[in-house]
């Protein structure tokens, strides 16, 4: 039998996974709505805004719709867009997209490049100055039900499990956290958001999820080369037919930059290396002189939900909501998700707001899904749904063609004349290694690229080695029977930090998890051909730290 742990419990009205965008406009929204309502947000970082990475280029209609005074509050969003271009690359030369053939929703114009993890240390501020409690530094374990099989809580702040999983000395059974409704604001793939979204079946009506791989660096470049609030755009090179994807470059304030690679894990090739091709793009001429004479003095990277409209879930369970990037808002083509996640904190707030005024509770919100379907959420991800599917199953130019074309006839007409359908999960879109040669790609430099230990050393992440790890496998003999025999070892090259390693070769060889390099990206989650790999959280304040990403 399994071991009954006695755990302490706190009572909430609302209880919050997450500091994110959502989770905290969530928090914000219940208190603006009644002071008196008890909210707690929980955030395994080891402060808000630790794990937070973004491009970012936002847009503010959500801070409008939720602190429409945010200028006069000091909100950190102090560079304008001031020029917006987008190009598709060739190895040596460019070729501009002009703005007028892009539909108007792909206009920059009123955003503006901010560091999310900043926008969230300042709402977090604004959360607690109206009562919210936020405790950083706590992970959320496990999801607590009650007798009827409805979410009333859950389990944060477990610490002291030694490697081998039992106890150890210091070993401390966290708290049970119960609330009328729990709202997860977890981000991309989130541990409890997976369970939920299994356990009610919340995406059996919607089409695969399907996600990106998103790296970026921060450099501070030559100040005759910076212009604040530049916004540039590619696609093209280096991926080719390898992968989709492309890049962003955001000139924001102090002479820095945001330079960042998106691949999208559908690619069909197991020896795709996104890291490498993320650093083999800054030595394009264009990125190479922009660079040249700078210093990198960040690096990150996070998974990033792609499926848009057709991917979505029923967002609302049996005593929550599934908020922001839990859930896959992300307008694709626009790159943002800020705002729609911004929405739906305030969206799920409101509706839990009014369920609890009426007596309602750990009941499903149908108002909050209604809200996101229907609302300003739902028409923004309908408009583009056409995009990433096009993208994913004919690629890059039909994507740019008839993907700009359904943008255009939302515009004209108010609706795309069709839809269609993403078909394969990630996973299941990696074909074996007979299918696909090894890519031979270039030596980092040490001055424009760098290995994947060197980067990751400029996240500041940390782990502590005595806990075990959070990066759970399945069948401990899967990675070697499949991964590698079958696969060519993917998971050697899909993870951004260098987590995943083969020690030896063929049938005899060791698969090695270095968890403490882990970035948190959950990529290994997603594009695991076996799905064998299960990311979990791991010990409250743990992971990397982001500075101003």
């Amino acid at each position: 039998m399994a071991e009954t742990i006695e755990r302490e419990s706190m009572e909430y009205d609302v209880v919050i996974v997450g500091a994110g965008p959502s989770g905290l406009a969530a928090a914000i929204r219940l208190k603006q709505l009644d002071p008196e309502r008890s909210v707690v947000v929980i955030e395994k970082g080891s402060e808000v805004g630790a794990h937070i990475l973004s491009g970012a280029v936002m847009d503010p209609v959500g801070l409008n719709a939720l602190i429409p005074d945010w200028k006069e509050k000091g909100a950190p969003l102090n560079v304008p867009v001031t020029s917006d271009s987008f190009y598709v690359l060739g190895e040596e030369g460019r070729v501009r997209v002009p703005n007028r053939a892009m539909p108007p929703l792909m206009s920059n114009h009123g955003n503006y490049i901010v560091s999310l993890g900043n926008v969230c240390r300042w709402m977090a501020e604004q959360a607690e100055a109206l009562g919210v409690e936020i405790f950083p530094g706590m992970s959320c374990s496990e999801l607590v039900y009650d007798r009827q099989g409805n979410v009333k809580g859950v389990v944060a702040g477990e610490f002291g499990i030694n490697p081998d999983g039992t106890k150890g000395d210091g070993y401390e059974p966290g708290m049970e956290l119960h609330g009328k409704y729990v709202f997860l604001g977890e981000g991309v793939r989130g541990s409890l958001s997976k369970q939920v979204i299994h356990r009610y079946g919340l995406d059996a009506d919607s089409e695969p999820q399907k996600f990106g791989l998103g790296m970026k660096e921060i450099w501070e470049i030559d100040p005759a080369k910076h212009q604040p609030g530049k916004v540039v755009h590619t696609m093209g090179w280096p991926l080719g037919k390898n992968a989709g994807g492309g890049s962003f470059i955001y000139h924001l304030d102090n002479n820095q930059v945001y330079v960042g690679f998106v691949v999208h894990l559908n690619y069909k090739n197991p020896y795709v290396y996104p890291y490498m091709e993320f650093q083999r793009f800054k030595h394009h001429p264009m990125v190479a002189e922009l660079l040249k004479g700078g210093k990198r003095v960040a690096y990150g990277a996070r998974a990033i939900t792609e499926g848009g409209w057709q991917s979505l879930p029923r967002t609302a369970f049996p005593g929550g909501a599934l908020l922001g990037c839990a859930a896959g808002m992300v307008n694709v083509p626009r790159i943002k998700g800020i705002h729609n996640a911004m929405l739906s904190g305030k969206a799920a707030a409101e509706a839990a707001h009014a369920a609890i005024d009426a007596g309602r509770a750990q009941d499903t919100l149908d108002e909050y899904n209604d809200e996101v379907r229907s609302g300003p959420i739902g028409k923004d991800l309908k408009k583009v749904r056409n995009v990433k599917p096009l993208w994913s199953n004919y690629g890059l130019t039909a994507s740019m063609v008839v993907g700009g074309a359904s943008m255009w006839t939302n515009h004209l007409l108010g609706r795309s004349l069709f839809t269609n359908r993403h078909g394969k999960s990630d996973a299941e879109s990696t074909e074996t290694r007979y299918h696909h040669q090894p890519i031979d790609y270039p030596k980092p430099d040490g001055v424009l690229s760098f290995d994947r230990l060197t980067n990751v050393a400029y996240s500041f992440t940390n782990h502590e080695e005595s806990q075990p790890s959070h990066l759970k496998l399945k069948d401990k003999q899967v990675p070697v029977d499949v991964d590698l025999l079958k696969y060519g070892g993917p998971s050697q090259r899909y993870c951004p930090a260098g987590v995943y390693e083969f020690i030896g070769e063929g049938p005899s060889a060791r698969f090695q998890i270095n968890f403490q390099n882990c970035v948190h990206c959950k990529t290994c989650d997603i594009k695991d051909p076996a799905q064998n790999i299960v990311w979990t959280p791991p010990q409250g304040g743990d992971g990397p730290n982001y500075p101003n990403m």
